[in-house]
């Protein structure tokens, strides 16, 4: 099993992804939408109330990185609900035959 790289984001997108969520969005939603994982987002929420969410030391990641991360993220997320399709149908083919 192949070891996932840890992702890295941009201060402005945990911010934009924490403003979301205090304008009312649920945190579920705008994890899915964003392709995080929901509990990455709710750190990123506490953090941010403790005052502590772009904390020294975090490393500075280049827009083009962060859309990489995204998009490997939904890619990921894109195969998982192409193998249940395809679970579906193989399934609802066996009924009909």
């Amino acid at each position: 099993m192949q070891k996932i790289p840890k992702q890295e984001y941009t201060v402005e997108f945990k911010e934009q992804a924490v403003k979301r969520v205090k304008d009312g969005k649920l945190v579920s939603v705008v994890a899915k939408e964003m392709g995080l994982v929901e509990q990455t987002l709710r750190h990123w929420v506490k953090r941010y109330d403790a005052g502590k969410l772009d904390g020294p030391g975090v490393p500075k990641v280049a827009p083009e990185a962060m859309e990489l991360s995204r998009l490997r993220a939904e890619n990921g997320r894109l195969k998982r609900e192409l193998e249940i399709v395809k679970k579906a149908a193989a399934y609802l083919a066996r009924d009909v035959l």
